[in-house]
């Protein structure tokens, strides 16, 4: 048996009714960069507990090299909520301690930046402590660093910073990472190995995430299992690896020969021109336009919090002192706009906080309960649009648009100008979205994500500009919280699906509501289970089974992938893959945004500017900010989010470079021209590789080339193992000489399967 630095002999672990673990041998050794992967439940975060002592096995033993540390990030932080952050995190660390180095102090402005070391860890929110529960971890050395979910509540640039962290950590052959997550772009870009912890064992692969999928498909293939369902998903989702997934660096994961021969038969993820007809059938032609939209948040303590809690943490952040400069300081605008109102219960004021507006709106509100008739207030809004297109969400106040001025602010010589003033969240921005774009939205924390959300689904009034809902569209929203079925708790599954239509069509066959609730993991059995019950990943998958029942045709999706394992990942991803309408989906995980959207944007500076290299595009932009570039020029083929800004007042030194806008079939128009044009400027850049005209056509000669080089090698290789298999074994030279001839064979083709690789990245 190997000596292990940490490991497992023979160790079975039972709780009242689940087995964790059957007679398991499993270690670590130094050097190791170790991916743990498996369904929720199944003890990939109890196996982090064995090793680190606060587990004991029910038989066999954890061994442990002497003198060996082992820190380790838990899903509950063990931080104490009057400590300080410095005594909590920093550890009573003077500011020069941490601030003398660059390891240390690198750490520090990337997970603490915005935050003061002042503050009590008790006033902080859950990401918030999270972070600094990481940075109290990554500022010790380990010889062993167990992390479960670090990824949670980290955006995409401070999950991109800890990956390069990590993999520069220790030395080649130094340390060893233990890595719980469900974020399968960072289990590929940092792990060297991988766990899948299933069926009370613990099985080993060699290389990433995407190394583990192929050799668990050809797992799958060879034992001939009875986990079809399980078995498709898988080779569906390594189809998607290989043929170029962005997400990926173009460093070789795989063999391109055996995944080829894997996915020969395993159809495109999406038919994207079947799925817009049908949305368009269910659509029409509009869903959601956004024309010249600025939404500022006035300065006034107490109030941005309601709308977007977010910018309302930095804000408060900043009021602070000793607070951490950020190793990434978001680019934050600060305007005024001049709105023209006949009331002061005018949603524009309302939703910007005025706290005289917010001040009248409460007024109202006592007096509209006092009556009975608080359904007709401006609160309700969220639960009617939720079911109700048809609305522009915006612009003049009824009765006003007659004596509208030329700025279209809708001002009358009875009205009032009001002048917004403080953080502006979208400078001036149009966006059309429409039937069956499939968008991702990307943004650091506090960028105004949920804002944006909040305008597009009509539960936000712009300050300025306007934004259209088709009559058709009925919204749908998977948010952060689980509000909705904290309602339902009492309820069983079964008396909550007896609700709904008896049967469904989903990619073209009927299907009843219980059989999409075990397409998502449920079992029949769990029918008579009350929601209150569930897990925290059940109630996900079960909000998201809700959501799809109601037959929505715009899904608004805010990190979606919260407390779903890899698995459960993939049939959400597969379901959606079929769903026939306009999909929207902010996320950090790169890995899931790529996989179920089409086109890529980040809010950045107050644009919503399109990627088309997708989130990598957006880390190169964050790059050059850093290196004081300043925000990018629009990209060509997409029209700018431009428009009349003889309305707005005197802007903040922040000023904001025109963002790009939507880059779908249905186009994204500059204000002056919001119906012309833009469609086909849009879809030529949206279908455009990434190498054109002469390099793009030797680019494709090149891999049809390297193709036929391989089919050659594979057939001298096969030859040549034939030669050796029936070679004279006394005859050590003419062996040695034929070894050669194979390793010579071997290496040819992995650098051409390097090649292949990188081709095909550039080629889109």
């Amino acid at each position: 048996m190997p000596t292990y630095d940490i490991g497992l002999e023979h160790v079975s672990l039972a709780f009242a009714t689940k087995t964790i673990f059957t007679d398991v041998t499993q270690g670590v050794f130094e050097g190791d960069r170790i991916g743990i992967v498996g369904r929720n439940g199944d003890g990939k975060s109890t196996l982090l507990h064995l090793f680190r002592g606060t587990q004991e096995p029910d038989s066999g033993r954890v061994t442990k090299r002497g003198g060996l540390t082992f820190g380790m990030l838990d899903q509950r932080d063990p931080l104490d909520d009057n400590a300080t952050i410095r005594e909590a995190a920093l550890e009573g660390r003077a500011d020069y301690e941490w601030a003398s180095d660059n390891t240390s102090r690198e750490i520090v402005e990337a997970l603490l930046g915005g935050m003061s070391l002042d503050a009590k860890v008790g006033s902080l929110s859950g990401g918030q402590r999270r972070r600094a529960d990481l940075a109290r971890l990554l500022l010790k050395d380990w010889d062993i660093l167990a992390l479960d979910e670090p990824t949670n509540h980290l955006d995409v640039v401070t999950i991109h910073w800890l990956a390069e962290h990590l993999k520069n950590r220790w030395s080649k052959g130094q340390g060893a990472l233990l890595l719980v997550t469900h974020d399968r772009w960072f289990l590929d870009e940092v792990c060297e190995s991988m766990w899948e912890v299933h069926d009370g064992v613990i099985e080993p692969f060699e290389g990433g995430y995407s190394a583990y999928m192929l050799q668990r498909v050809e797992r799958d293939r060879q034992a001939d299992v009875r986990e079809t369902k399980r078995r498709n998903l898988a080779r569906k989702e390594l189809a998607w690896l290989s043929r170029g997934a962005r997400a990926r660096s173009t460093k070789q994961k795989f063999h391109v020969q055996a995944a080829r021969e894997l996915i020969a038969d395993v159809p495109p993820m999406r038919n994207t021109l079947e799925l817009k007809q049908m949305a368009t059938s269910r659509l029409g032609k509009q869903v959601v336009d956004l024309i010249d939209v600025t939404q500022i948040f006035e300065h006034t303590q107490g109030t941005v919090a309601d709308i977007d809690p977010d910018v309302a943490a930095l804000a408060d952040s900043a009021s602070r002192v000793d607070v951490v400069n950020a190793m990434y300081a978001e680019p934050q605008l600060h305007g005024s706009v001049e709105v023209a109102v006949t009331d002061m219960t005018d949603p524009r004021l309302v939703d910007a906080g005025v706290p005289e507006a917010v001040a009248a709106a409460e007024e109202a509100r006592a007096k509209a309960e006092a009556e009975g008739g608080a359904a007709a207030l401006a609160d309700d809004r969220e639960v009617r649009r939720m079911n109700t297109g048809g609305e522009t969400i915006g612009g003049p106040a009824a009765g006003d648009a007659a004596g509208a001025d030329e700025t279209g602010t809708g001002a009358t010589s009875a009205a009032r100008k009001i002048t917004v003033s403080g953080r502006e969240i979208l400078d001036d921005v149009t966006w059309l979205i429409g039937p069956g774009d499939r968008f991702g939205i990307v943004g650091a924390n506090g960028a105004g994500k949920s804002t944006l959300l909040k305008l597009i689904d009509g539960t936000l009034t712009p300050t300025a500009g306007h934004v259209n809902i088709g009559k058709t569209v009925k919204f749908a929203v998977l948010s952060q919280r689980l509000d909705e079925l904290e309602k339902l708790g009492q309820y069983k599954i079964k008396e909550v699906l007896s609700r709904y239509k008896p049967s469904y069509i989903v990619d073209g066959k009927e299907v009843t509501p219980g059989q999409l609730m075990e397409r998502l993991g449920f079992e029949s059995a769990q029918l008579m289970t009350p929601i209150r019950d569930l897990s925290g990943g059940q109630k996900r998958r079960m909000q998201l089974l809700l959501i799809l029942l109601d037959e929505p045709n715009v899904l608004i999706m805010d990190e979606p992938g919260n407390d779903l394992d890899t698995d459960m990942l993939a049939v959400m991803e597969d379901l959606l893959d079929t769903w026939p309408g306009t999909l929207i989906v902010v996320s950090h995980d790169r890995y899931l945004l790529e996989r179920v959207t089409d086109q890529q944007f980040a809010l950045l500076g107050g644009k919503v500017r399109h990627l088309p290299g997708g989130v990598q595009d957006y880390l190169d932009m964050v790059e050059d900010i850093k290196n004081g570039k300043g925000l990018p020029a629009d990209n060509p083929g997409f029209a700018g989010t431009g428009g009349s800004s003889s309305r707005k007042g005197a802007k903040g030194a922040a000023a904001s470079v025109q963002g790009t806008a939507n880059g779908s079939g249905s186009g994204a128009q500059a204000s002056g021209d919001a119906k012309s044009g833009g469609d086909a400027g849009a879809a030529t850049g949206a279908a455009e590789p990434k190498l054109t005209g002469k390099a793009f056509h030797e680019a494709s000669k090149r891999v049809k080339a390297i193709e036929r080089k391989l089919a050659k090698l594979e057939e001298q290789k096969s030859d040549i193992e034939a030669q050796m298999a029936a070679h004279d074994p006394a005859d050590y030279e003419g062996l040695n000489k034929l070894n050669e001839q194979l390793n010579a064979i071997t290496a040819e083709n992995d650098d051409l399967e390097a090649e292949w690789l990188d081709l095909s990245e550039q080629l889109g």
